[in-house]
């Protein structure tokens, strides 16, 4: 934040009349002031641009920190094959999803292309974003974009240049960490986690030369160092300034800025972040890199209320803009804290509700309390893949329930009024079982709620161009 003139003048007006200081030293003490201001705002800007590609990193040193593939973890270049959906106790990732089977992968591509080939799906929809570093989705397989049949992808590195076999389609990465974030839908029957586990073992991911040989991926190496408990926005969240600014030099090395990203480098220069080489703590003060982490998240979380670009409807906050950041820095560290691997809006829209009602009246759902949400006959939402209500606590975590339920979505055998419309159920308890289909289990204290949108609707009536309007959530009566 610039501090004007006026405002320098009216500050050292009110030193020199009040304070009985002198007034050099008046106007001393009111240019340090700013220029402490400026410099910590400086350095929450780079702060800001690299919080997405150190929160990629640490949530790969997590989730690729065991020998086998375990669970939501496997080693570097090795598939998890998620076989259930995520419970309660799943901390890896922010706001998980529980309609689909993740197919997930952390490869590095900057010393050799890795070839990724996905199996017929046989109609079932599914999407495979490939994110780079800085958590932007570059390439997005799936049924959209590529269609349900077989294909086969090589994934190459910045400055990767060679050639590739017969009938490969060539990804280029913008930078050597890549997270391939697949997603198979799954009804969740036994049945059908059978017919998904059949797909997933049939993806398969392998360095270029070892293309066309057996390869047996190597076993991982397990640091002891890495805190394997501990929520991965709390790690990043809880690094000093120096040691996130450490950590983002050395990334830099491998994950290279865009072009675009030449405007701020200046002012990583000023921190002691030049890309290519290692930290300088020298360059900036101590003390104000130290304020940095807390000061620069909570302009992050401010973003998500006092962006104009994000919708607001009947309660509901939404973007349009994820997956794809361009220079928008601040939108790129709000996704990256509270939903990492978002995918593009044609592939999918999160809208996120944190309280009830709307204005001054607003308030934080509580499960003290009891919830609608009212559909109308024939305004369901509006999509080409799925749709899911999702309940998470105040972190953005799943909420553990009786019935094991996490979201409620249209796999669920939903139970229509008698004029077609249909209500959803959110609350604490049960609300009968004539009414359980249709029930979102809430925890007892405050919670958060997530409807998302998988391959909305192009056209009319679209979440997209807002011709479709989430309704609202209402406390029951």
């Amino acid at each position: 934040m610039k501090v004007s003139r006026r405002a320098v003048s009216l500050g050292l007006g009110i030193l020199g009349a009040g304070s009985g200081l002198a007034p050099a030293v008046a106007e001393g003490l009111v240019h340090e002031l700013a220029a402490d201001v400026e410099d910590l705002r400086s350095a929450s800007e780079a702060y800001i641009y690299g919080y997405p590609l150190v929160t990629m990193e640490i949530t790969r040193r997590v989730m690729t920190n065991v020998a086998t593939p375990e669970a939501s973890r496997a080693p570097m270049g090795q598939f998890v094959r998620m076989r259930s959906y995520p419970d309660s106790s799943f901390r890896d990732v922010t706001a998980p999803n529980a309609d689909t089977l993740y197919t997930t992968a952390w490869i590095d591509v900057g010393k050799e292309p890795w070839i990724l080939s996905l199996p017929d799906m046989k109609g079932r929809y599914f999407l495979f974003p490939i994110l780079d570093g800085w958590t932007n989705v570059f390439q997005v397989p799936g049924t959209r974009t590529t269609g349900t049949g077989a294909q086969t992808y090589a994934i190459t590195g910045p400055g990767w240049k060679g050639t590739l076999p017969a009938g490969v389609v060539e990804y280029k990465s913008p930078t050597a960490l890549v997270w391939l974030l697949g997603r198979i839908y799954c009804t969740g029957t036994p049945e059908d986690y059978a017919a998904v586990h059949a797909l997933q073992d049939a993806c398969t991911i392998s360095p270029l030369s070892a293309w066309g040989k057996p390869f047996t991926p190597p076993a991982g190496t397990v640091d002891p160092a890495i805190d394997m408990k501990t929520a991965v926005r709390e790690q990043v969240n809880a690094l000093s300034g120096i040691d996130f600014f450490r950590l983002l030099a050395d990334l830099l090395k491998t994950n290279p800025p865009s072009a675009a990203d030449a405007p701020i480098l200046p002012k990583l220069a000023q921190i002691g972040v030049v890309p290519g080489k290692d930290f300088n703590p020298a360059a900036a003060d101590p003390a104000v890199l130290n304020r940095v982490p807390k000061f620069s998240f909570d302009r992050i979380m401010l973003h998500f209320v006092t962006e104009p670009d994000i919708s607001n409807v009947n309660g509901w906050r939404f973007t349009t803009k994820t997956g794809l950041y361009g220079t928008d820095y601040i939108q790129r560290a709000l996704i990256a804290a509270i939903g990492l691997g978002a995918n593009r809006p044609e592939d999918a829209v999160y809208p996120t509700s944190p309280k009830s009602g709307g204005g001054l009246l607003a308030r934080k759902y509580d499960g003290a309390n009891k919830y609608v949400m009212h559909f109308p006959k024939g305004q369901l939402p509006p999509v080409k893949g799925f749709w899911s209500l999702t309940m998470y606590d105040e972190n953005y975590f799943f909420v553990a329930n009786p019935i094991n339920r996490y979201s409620i979505s249209q796999r669920q055998d939903l139970k229509k009024n008698a004029d077609g419309s249909v209500d959803l159920y959110i609350q604490n308890a049960s609300p009968g079982a004539d009414k359980e289909s249709n029930w979102l289990p809430a925890p007892a204290g405050k919670f958060v709620l997530m409807l998302r949108m998988y391959w909305p609707n192009p056209k009319s009536p679209s979440i997209l161009d807002g011709s479709w309007k989430i309704p609202p959530v209402t406390t029951a009566s």
